[in-house]
Parts: structure tokens; C-alpha cells; sequence
């Protein structure tokens, strides 16, 4: 028989119900674990941490209204002891340092098998970290890496949408030698040799969300 106050609370932030589900069911299969609530957005993940005081919180980190991040950093704000495991799609490097960045104890992605699922949850609500090697390889690069400034990244998404360096110049209202100075700067940064790759790099990195 299982104390109450070794029950392990959980919330599941996640914009799919299907996703949520699956979750539920395969966390509460452990005698320790209790689902207390589900959230649909970070917002909602808000106001659930905050009615449930729970042990452990899965967050995506792409949902509407309110993005993992965000919320992230929110609930970490309130409550800095909070123990959140961002669970995604998502492993781009960025990604991955701005969920840690925001206060998230644990990174894992869907992919993860169930058992070091488990194992992370258990290992988070002690109060420990839990970031898998392939993970902090990539935390890892994104440290080492330069960071793309404000208005670099402004640049870069411009290009992603497509833009020519004129029209960047026109919507930036910078002169068009600014943005061929800026574009360099992006492509040395990132270590590709054109726009092209640049864009296809941004995106799979993370450093602009699609």
C-alpha cells in the first residue's frame, strides 16, 4: 500500500489530447504516480500549477496562447523549487537552451521510451536534473556557438520568409549595405555559405521557431 505522501503529483502540458492520453495512462500504470490535471496551453499549465502544487510538470514547449517557454519561466518565477520536464518534438539546440535556460529541470523528447520517462520523473521530483547525453551534446554546441543578435535575427527570419535583401532594407529601414553586412555576420555565425542554408540551419536549430 502506497502512503499518500509518497504519491508523485503530475500535470501533462500539451496541446493534443491523444498525446495527453497516452500519457495518462502509461504514467498512472505506476502505483506512485497521479495525474492531478491536464493543460492544453501554457496558460492553462499556469493556473494548474498553481491550483495543484504538483511534484512534477511535463511541458511541451509549442502549444497556443502560451508557449513552454513562456510559461516556463512564469512558473519558475513564482515558485523557483518548481520541477518541470519539458517532454517535445522538438531538439534543436536552442530549443533546448531556452527550456533549460527557463528554469525546466529535465529535457526529453516524445521519442523517449517509456521507462527513462519514468526514471526522469523520479529523478526530477528528488530534486536532481535529468538531461540525456544526446541532449546536453546539443546544449553543448549551443553554448560554444555565437549568438545570433536582435537584429540578426530579425534579418534571418526575413530571409526565411523569403524577403530579398531590398525588401528586408525596406521593412527594417536600414540601408540595403547594413543588411549584406548583417546576412554575413549570420552565415559566419551559423557556418553556412548561403542564404539558403542559413534559413534551413535557423529553423532546424531553433533559433526560429516555424
Amino acid at each position: 500500500m502506497i502512503n499518500q505522501s509518497d504519491i508523485i503529483h503530475i500535470v501533462i502540458a500539451d496541446d493534443h489530447p491523444i498525446v495527453r492520453q497516452g500519457l495518462v495512462a502509461l504514467l498512472e500504470q505506476e502505483p506512485d504516480f497521479k495525474v492531478v490535471a491536464q493543460a492544453g496551453n501554457g496558460e492553462e499549465a499556469i493556473a494548474c500549477f498553481r491550483l495543484h502544487q504538483p511534484d512534477v510538470i511535463l511541458m511541451d514547449l509549442r502549444m497556443p496562447q502560451m508557449d513552454g517557454v513562456t510559461a516556463i519561466t512564469q512558473i519558475c518565477g513564482e515558485c523557483p523549487e518548481a520541477r518541470i520536464i519539458v517532454l517535445t518534438t522538438y531538439d534543436g539546440d536552442e530549443d533546448i537552451y531556452r527550456g533549460l535556460q527557463a528554469g525546466a529541470k529535465g529535457y526529453l523528447l516524445k521519442d523517449t521510451e517509456p521507462d527513462e520517462l519514468i526514471t526522469a520523473i523520479r529523478r526530477v521530483t528528488l530534486g536532481k536534473k535529468y538531461i540525456p547525453s544526446a541532449v546536453g551534446e546539443k546544449l553543448s554546441d549551443r553554448l560554444e556557438s555565437s549568438q545570433l543578435s536582435d537584429r540578426e535575427l530579425q534579418v534571418i527570419r526575413l530571409i526565411i520568409a523569403g524577403e530579398t535583401n531590398q525588401q528586408i532594407s525596406h521593412q527594417l529601414k536600414i540601408s540595403e549595405s547594413t543588411v549584406k553586412f548583417h546576412v554575413n555576420n549570420i552565415l559566419g555565425k551559423l557556418g553556412v555559405r548561403d542564404r539558403t542554408q542559413a534559413a534551413i540551419v535557423a529553423v532546424k536549430r531553433g533559433i526560429v521557431p516555424i
